[in-house]
């Protein structure tokens, strides 16, 4: 099948048919050579619609078929890796799409049935790999610790001379596995996912040092940006620039990421925090290493106080908003006053 029959896929749909459409269209891209990103976007604003509503058989057919191909599109990818494992299994053990990035995400949302099915990828990053071990055999934590045991003179005993050796110390016998020990799945899996999501953070020595920016600021742009909700997002841009909802949803729902770029950077983020948010964000622009590259070059380069020049123009633009809004408010109030007023006037000449 050529690229144009996969392009004129959509011209031939009839209603009540997502079903075939769904199937053939996944069929005539995996069947391209080399798809272009056009034909990428095409196909991804073809299916991406009609997910809910084809069957599981029919997202168990494309998620096997995506599997294999080598130019798959990253955002259908990432939406069938979400679903029961039984159906996202083939992309989890072999899809080239989903990043380091994706599969963390997906581990800390989905746990171990995804983290078993990740476990089989070919060259899986290491620290990922130790962490799904970790994640599957939970360690054994100790329920109570040893109390040290002080071996008590006799009752009748004359006072040690000065210099005599101190009464004995012996630690307490550890008990057997079944008595002192217990496996806690629960925490395990908890600190194995927090150990997960520390491998989105810097090395030490790398953090902000920012003073301005609270700790958790970061904490809450990441996870706002991987929820997929941009109004989330948005909200939290929002509060960490101090500027208003609409200016922030201005900023991220541009063409580009310059503007997110420049919020990032005002905010003192190190490059691997910024591009994670970016990522997040704006998944379409980096479908290839030189387009990351591109970024942090960027990212890299914007002094950062031309950065917070460019937050200071939104705040400006946000309090002349609201400034507009205000004066119109009490322009409203004034007229109403006066008419008001002159209503009185008439009464008062009426009577």
């Amino acid at each position: 099948m050529s690229s144009s029959d996969f392009r004129q896929i959509a011209v031939r749909t009839e209603a009540g048919k997502a079903e075939k459409l769904f199937r053939a269209s996944v069929s005539a891209f995996c069947s391209l050579t080399r798809p272009s990103r056009r034909e990428i976007s095409q196909l991804e604003d073809l299916t991406l619609p009609l997910f809910d509503e084809v069957s599981v058989e029919s997202r168990r057919y494309v998620a096997a078929a995506l599997s294999e191909c080598e130019y798959a599109p990253p955002a259908l990818v990432r939406r069938l890796a979400e679903e029961p494992v039984d159906i996202a299994a083939p992309l989890l053990t072999r899809s080239r799409a989903l990043s380091d990035i994706d599969l963390i995400a997906l581990i800390g949302r989905h746990g171990l049935p995804h983290a078993r099915a990740i476990a089989r990828r070919k060259a899986l990053n290491p620290t990922i790999a130790d962490l799904i071990k970790a994640l599957a055999k939970p360690t054994l934590v100790r329920l109570r610790p040893p109390q040290p045991i002080v071996q008590a003179l006799p009752a009748k005993a004359d006072p040690a001379p000065v210099g005599a050796e101190a009464p004995i110390v012996k630690d307490e016998p550890a008990l057997p596995a079944s008595a002192d020990m217990r496996e806690t799945p629960g925490i395990a899996a908890a600190n194995a996912r927090r150990r997960l999501r520390a491998m989105m953070r810097p090395e030490a020595g790398t953090e902000s040092v920012n003073p301005f920016i609270a700790p958790s600021t970061y904490t809450k742009l990441r996870e706002t940006a991987l929820t997929g909700n941009a109004a989330f997002f948005q909200t939290a841009l929002a509060d960490a620039l101090d500027i208003d909802f609409q200016t922030a949803r201005a900023l991220t729902e541009q063409a580009g990421y310059a503007a997110l770029l420049a919020a990032l950077r005002s905010l003192d983020l190190n490059e691997d925090r910024a591009f994670l948010i970016a990522v997040a964000v704006y998944p379409r622009e980096f479908p290839h290493p030189q387009a990351i590259r591109l970024f942090l070059d960027r990212y890299r380069l914007l002094h950062r106080d031309a950065a917070l020049d460019k937050v200071r123009a939104w705040k400006v633009e946000t309090l002349s908003r609201a400034i507009r809004g205000n004066a119109g408010e009490v322009a409203n109030a004034e007229e109403h006053r006066a008419s008001n007023s002159d209503d009185s006037a008439a009464n008062l000449k009426a009577s």
